[in-house]
This record gives structure tokens, C-alpha cells and sequence, in this order.
């Protein structure tokens, strides 16, 4: 079955934002890897990952009405 989530890149991920990120469409139950792999974006490039606010792995599903935020490693001195 379909459902949407809203999808949130930022900074360096931006580059990988799918034109309808505010309602991607996606299949319930898929994880976080599948919904990068999806979008054409490296797993190695997704750091921090949260599900409505609550941190998230990888393997973590998503069953639709979601609101998913994406984090790139930081790097700085």
C-alpha cells in the first residue's frame, strides 16, 4: 500500500531532495535504506537520522505520515 512522508535533506543532502519531498510518495513498511536507495542517495552519507522529532537508524520502517529528517556527518575543527 501507498503512503506519503515528508522528507527533510539538509546541507550537503539537499543535492538528493526529490521535487515532491513534502509528500513522497513511498510503500508502507519500507525502511530508512530503502527510502535512500530510492532517492539515489549513499546510506554513508546519512548520519543522524530522525522520525518526527525521535532519533532513527537505518533500519528503522516507516509506515506513512511521517515526517523524516536527514543529517550529513559534521565535520569541523
Amino acid at each position: 500500500m501507498k503512503s506519503q512522508i515528508q522528507l527533510k535533506l539538509f546541507a550537503t543532502l539537499r543535492e538528493f531532495t526529490p521535487p515532491s519531498a513534502d509528500n513522497f510518495i513511498i510503500d508502507q513498511g519500507i525502511s530508512i535504506v530503502d527510502l535512500l536507495e530510492q532517492i539515489d542517495m549513499p546510506r554513508e552519507k546519512a548520519k543522524l537520522i530522525f522520525i518526527n522529532g525521535v532519533k532513527a537508524e537505518l533500519n528503522s520502517i516507516l509506515e506513512g505520515g511521517e515526517r523524516v529528517g536527514i543529517f550529513p556527518p559534521v565535520g569541523g575543527g
